[in-house]
């Protein structure tokens, strides 16, 4: 390979010299080069464009926060004079990856009761009891350092989890995390929501460095979750997004009546503010049944709206989905994957989007998009015994361009195109694990996972670079973190989740 570089060089260089020397001979003078901010150069470039082109010794010219020009080396350093040159190398050059589904709070909440059964229950005395504001800033350092590093340069994400637990009584916990992501510089949707009902929702605040008991209605926290929006939507050069989301609703939990009347009017409210605002919409943990629910009771299906997980769809679900253009968030290593199984194959052929998603990082998982990539080409192969379904490019398809569909911003991201956002990332393929240097897609899909990332761009800014993340003090942020989770879990009661459960060594099952 480096032979072949080398001569590829040799040739380029002999190709120019010639274009010189014609030009002197007939008396004319070089064209003027047309300015760059930075060229990426010598990579191998796998565009997701519309003909999925891959470049070898390519190069990608950026201007501002766009791409302005995509070709050979050759060809762009001929065209172009850059301010700065990024030697891609030995290197992958490709969009950013989108991750189509994760909860905020779940970087502090690593392997916390992951054997266990009461993980609801932890994440409510967590998030609404024991959290701080400093607790969602630490979170939000922690998800996005580790995406970053990852190579994740856009996320979706909804504040809270469990069973709907937001923290939305007051902005201030919400304007800590967004102003931790905004720093870090990645792109970044949040989705905020009035809780899981009955209300008025409790939760405690521990401004005065004491518990303080409140309690909040559904009006309240959809206020809190409006001014969320209008404050953040758009914000940090628009890479901040905000969206809405509404807990999903079983038919079995909704009877005929006063409750079923009640849900309906908040699911309209919450509904209707997506829409007024021009967000996202979003609903955690479909299901059969749930979809069909939420389309005949609720009206809550679109193109705006992304529904994750959706295991064991009915084929009328399906049909719903794909009729409706409602977007899915499949997330091949969740726990709600090993329950039940996404449709992947099946909404695809039926004209559905489906993204990959992480589902957060806890109680088991990470933020690690090639991880998920792998697992979900095993998770469909295995039920269908066939090793032909969803091949790499359909994956990759997954976490690139049709994730930017899904999410309304294909014609910003997702691909490296002319005139697109300069969302990029540099994978070192120069190793044992990912050698040899051919069939790219396949390395990436199979091979790669997030520690091979060696350079990240969101915007046309650099936000790492061999491995340095230049934003934000990881150390420091890394340190922070620990001493917040140390104090939430003493806040919140919840030590003894440290601690291993029976059956965790010699045993085949956990004992409960």
């Amino acid at each position: 390979m480096q032979t072949i570089y080398n001569r590829l060089v040799r040739t380029s260089l002999a190709a120019a010299a010639c274009t010189l020397a014609l030009w002197a001979a007939t008396g004319q003078t070089a064209p003027a080069k047309e300015s760059a901010d930075l060229l990426i150069d010598g990579g191998t470039i796998i565009t997701m464009d519309p003909a999925r082109r891959i470049i070898d010794d390519g190069a990608v010219a950026i201007l501002g926060n766009r791409i302005v020009a995509i070709g050979t080396s050759a060809e762009l350093q001929q065209r172009f004079h850059a301010r700065e040159v990024i030697d891609a190398h030995r290197k992958i050059v490709m969009p950013g990856l989108i991750d189509g589904h994760g909860h905020a709070g779940h970087a502090m909440l690593k392997s916390l009761d992951a054997d266990g059964e009461d993980w609801n229950a932890a994440v409510e005395r967590l998030y609404a009891h024991g959290s701080t504001p400093d607790f969602w800033k630490a979170d939000a350092e922690l998800a996005g350092l580790e995406r970053l590093k990852g190579g994740v340069t856009t996320s979706v994400n909804l504040f809270g989890g469990g069973a709907d637990v937001y923290r939305v009584d007051d902005p201030k916990y919400a304007d800590a995390y967004l102003g931790a992501i905004r720093d870090i510089g990645v792109r970044w949707f949040l989705g905020v929501g009035p809780r899981r009902g009955p209300f008025p929702s409790a939760f405690t605040d521990w401004t005065s460095g004491k518990p303080h008991a409140i309690k909040v209605d559904f009006a309240q926290q959809l206020g809190v979750s409006e001014a969320l929006i209008r404050k953040w939507d758009k914000a940090g050069d628009g890479r901040i997004r905000m969206a809405t989301v509404f807990p999903t609703i079983a038919a079995k939990d909704a009877p005929p009546g006063a409750v079923l009347d009640e849900i309906k009017r908040e699911a309209r409210a919450v509904r209707d503010l997506s829409k007024r605002a021009g967000v996202l919409f979003l609903q955690d943990g479909h299901t059969k049944g749930t979809v069909q629910f939420a389309n005949d009771e609720l009206g809550l299906l679109g193109p705006d709206a992304i529904f994750s997980h959706a295991t064991d769809l009915t084929d009328q679900e399906i049909r719903l989905i794909a009729s409706t253009g409602t977007r899915i968030s499949h997330n091949p290593s969740a726990i709600f994957s090993i329950m039940g199984r996404n449709p992947t194959t099946e909404l695809i052929d039926a004209g559905a989007i489906v993204m990959l998603g992480s589902d957060g990082a806890a109680p088991d998982r990470s933020y690690d998009m090639f991880r998920h990539m792998f697992q979900a080409t095993r998770y469909h192969r295995r039920h269908f015994r066939d090793p032909d379904v969803l091949p790499a490019g359909k994956v990759l398809e997954m976490v690139t361009i049709d994730a930017a569909r899904a999410i309304g911003m294909e014609k910003e991201i997702g691909s490296l195109e002319a005139g697109k956002r300069a969302d990029i990332i540099l994978i070192d393929w120069f190793k044992p694990r990912l050698m040899p240097m051919n069939m790219p897609v396949h390395r990436v899909v199979y091979y790669a996972n997030g520690e091979d990332v060696a350079t990240v761009l969101v915007d046309g800014r650099v936000l790492m670079r061999d491995r340095k993340v230049l934003t934000v003090d990881e150390g420091a942020a890394l340190s922070f973190a620990q001493g917040e989770i140390d104090s939430a879990l003493t806040r919140a009661e919840l030590g003894d989740l440290t601690v291993l459960p029976k059956g965790f060594w010699g045993s085949t099952h956990l004992i409960r």
